[in-house]
């Protein structure tokens, strides 16, 4: 882990990856996408997971396949799908103090929408330790993996990908950063769609916690 002393930029997921997948708030992302898309096309919510899968696993997003085959209102889509329950999240005390440790630049880099990043971070008490908001309509909803979106941030926020890292909980979406030259991060999780690609070269690091990791590498730059 050496050579994460010498990262200046720190790129971060939002979803699964600041807060645990076990809290199931993504489940509730899940379910509001479901339901929109029943609503919005006239079907059963079973034909409406059909759909919302297969444009996830075809364009990177379900609003992706939404726009693109349906020419649905972006907005309203991502106002609809996150106004979900975030009041069991609870202040995570010990992340915060790990984050507020590294005084690198820390970029949230995020598919999803720019306010639902500022409510979870908000409720877990670690919306002011970041320098960014990445999101979807900051990346003209090109999605991660599309290498696009990465080049785009890269080019906002002015960073040199040779000391940037990015951490995420979908393996396949830590390539194109990789390719860059940046280092990789992966959330170990089992979700079958997020740990496909999870044994591949271009992850650097694996971890089960975020926290944890953080820690290492806090200590680690003591040295």
């Amino acid at each position: 882990m050496k050579e994460l002393k010498d990262i200046k930029y720190w790129l971060f997921d939002l979803d699964n990856t600041l807060y645990s997948g076990d809290t199931k708030v993504f489940d509730q992302v899940d379910k509001k996408m479901s339901k929109y898309i029943s609503n919005k096309l006239n079907v059963s919510i079973e034909e409406a997971k059909k759909i919302q899968k297969n444009y996830f696993h075809e364009y990177n997003t379900t609003l992706n396949g939404m726009i693109k085959n349906h020419k649905i209102d972006a907005k309203e889509f991502l106002d609809f799908v996150h106004d979900v329950d975030l009041n069991f999240l609870k202040n995570d005390k010990a992340l915060e103090q790990e984050l507020s440790k590294i005084t690198d630049k820390k970029i949230i880099f995020t598919n999803g929408s720019r306010a639902h990043a500022e409510n979870v971070t908000k409720r877990i008490g670690i919306n002011k330790l970041f320098d960014g908001i990445f999101d979807i309509v900051d990346s003209d909803f090109v999605p991660k993996p599309a290498i696009e979106s990465y080049k785009r941030l890269i080019d906002k926020y002015k960073i040199e990908p040779q000391y940037c890292i990015l951490v995420e909980d979908i393996a396949r979406n830590l390539k194109p950063a990789y390719e860059l030259g940046m280092k990789t991060v992966w959330i170990k999780n089992d979700e079958p769609w997020a740990a496909e690609f999870s044994n591949e070269n271009f992850i650097n690091y694996r971890t089960e916690n975020l926290t944890k990791f953080l820690k290492e590498v806090n200590e680690l730059r003591k040295n």
